[in-house]
């Protein structure tokens, strides 16, 4: 992400469940020029936010397991409002849904190219 400025002036939703990895994530973000929204760490906190706050970011990243549910209802909003977004995980693509494999996916740990 730090090398290219395709992020330069964006603003990212963060929806992350785990402290440490937010906070590396967020820092990534930071340096590749885009200002972070959020994080936000449980599912039903970041639809509640996403619905009443849909000016205030144009792209997203969402862990895929937010403390045991998975983040697909925001996924769903986002596709719908057209915002780009991306999946993260510590798992490979075969722990997404069959629906959700079509959509970007970042696996951790991060690597910040």
């Amino acid at each position: 992400m730090g090398q290219g400025t395709e992020l330069q002036g964006r603003r990212i939703l963060v929806v992350e469940d785990d402290f440490l990895v937010a906070q590396a994530l967020c820092h990534l973000i930071e340096e590749a020029g885009a200002k972070v929204v959020g994080p936000i760490g449980w599912a039903d906190q970041a639809l509640a936010y996403i619905g009443s706050h849909e000016e205030d970011f144009d792209g997203a990243v969402l862990d895929v397991d937010l403390h045991g549910e998975k983040s697909y209802p925001i996924a769903d909003w986002l596709a719908e409002h057209s915002v780009h977004f991306v999946f993260t995980t510590g798992y490979g693509a075969d722990a997404l849904d069959p629906a959700y494999t079509r959509y970007p996916r970042c696996e951790k740990p991060f690597d910040p190219r």
